[in-house]
């Protein structure tokens, strides 16, 4: 199956090629990039020389469609709601990496996001990708709007706690930490590495597009409106998001009690692994995979409960996840060329 790619100068685009280039069924198609059409992806991309020799084109909805069966969207916020109505009329499975259409509610969008919305009738039709909490959904679905990274990392590690009823839910406190190619390929004063390096800093405190997604699942997962305690940092690494979470209890359990939980909630999911009771992931323990490590404690002490999700930002947190997506809606082995033991050290 040709899978076509637009957004090829980003890193989720590069990182879409390194995992379909190992993937049994899906192969490369074409590759847009309107700023670079005539480019060759190598030269773009040196490491992929040998890999991916294809120069890129400029965006045609009806040549895509034609050329491939399947289509990545690893494109800026803002410019797949446009292009999104001319791909689907053709009928093409399409999967989107950006936050388009992950918020249904377009006066949410335009307020978080700064942009206009995509036409509430492709919002309506997309299926949020959470791939291990929307299974079955997105198995029938040809548009999906795949979530985004630190969502990711987040749902993964509350969502079970929310069937357990046994938190205070107003309580909740997120601390995520993320690498710097999760500000994207673009230049910038705050990934310049004379800022970055050697430096941690918070940013959009109160106002990170991700909240309100966040707080939608909640919400739609648990029944009851949710607001949440969401703070941001940029770390000095490369690539990997850690979110640290805490909430109060509202019953006493014991670490041990809810981490078998966890991995009961998580059964079958082979990309959710939950950690003994003790240990905690890192963020280099699932660098280049598809792998989300929970670690779980109970502090009996002070009542509260402290989540630990980990992922690698532009496999789990994206592209790799794109590629769970579309296994699913094929009906693949989820399996199917995410396989990859994390690179360590």
């Amino acid at each position: 199956m040709k899978a076509a790619i637009i957004g090829g100068t980003g890193y989720g685009s590069a990182e879409l090629i390194r995992l379909i280039n190992k993937h049994p069924i899906l192969e490369v198609g074409t590759v847009i990039s309107n700023s670079q059409a005539g480019t060759r992806f190598s030269d773009v991309y040196p490491h992929l020389t040998n890999i991916n020799e294809k120069p890129m084109e400029s965006f045609d909805a009806k040549k895509i469609s034609e050329e491939n069966e399947i289509v990545f969207l690893a494109t800026p916020s803002g410019v797949s709601s446009k292009l999104i109505p001319l791909l689907v009329e053709t009928g093409i499975i399409c999967i989107d990496l950006s936050g388009d259409l992950r918020i249904r509610s377009g006066s949410e969008y335009k307020k978080w996001y700064k942009k206009e919305p995509a036409k509430e009738q492709y919002i309506n039709q997309a299926v949020y990708g959470l791939s291990e909490i929307y299974e079955d959904d997105i198995k029938s679905a040809s548009l999906i709007a795949n979530p985004g990274c630190y969502p990711t990392a987040t749902l993964l590690g509350l969502l079970p706690l929310l069937k357990m009823n046994i938190a205070d839910y107003k309580s909740i406190i997120i601390d995520a930490k993320s690498g710097v190619s999760g500000a994207g390929r673009g230049l910038s004063l705050t990934s310049h590495y004379a800022e970055i390096n050697e430096n941690i800093r918070a940013y959009k405190l109160g106002g990170h597009q991700h909240i309100p997604e966040i707080e939608q699942v909640l919400q739609d997962e648990s029944g009851v409106p949710f607001t949440v305690t969401f703070t941001t940092h940029l770390v000095p690494m490369t690539r990997g998001i850690m979110c640290t979470m805490y909430v109060n209890l509202n019953e006493q359990i014991s670490t041990e009690d809810i981490t078998e939980q966890y991995k009961q909630f998580y059964n079958g999911k082979p990309f959710v692994r939950i950690r003994p009771e003790g240990t905690y992931p890192s963020t280099k323990e699932v660098l280049g995979s598809n792998y989300c490590d929970i670690g779980l404690h109970v502090d009996n002490r002070t009542g509260r409960l402290t989540i630990v999700s980990v992922i690698d930002n532009l496999v789990k947190g994206a592209s790799g996840q794109a590629i769970q997506n579309a296994n699913l809606i094929n009906g693949w082995d989820i399996r199917t060329g995410l396989l990859d033991i994390p690179v360590y050290p």
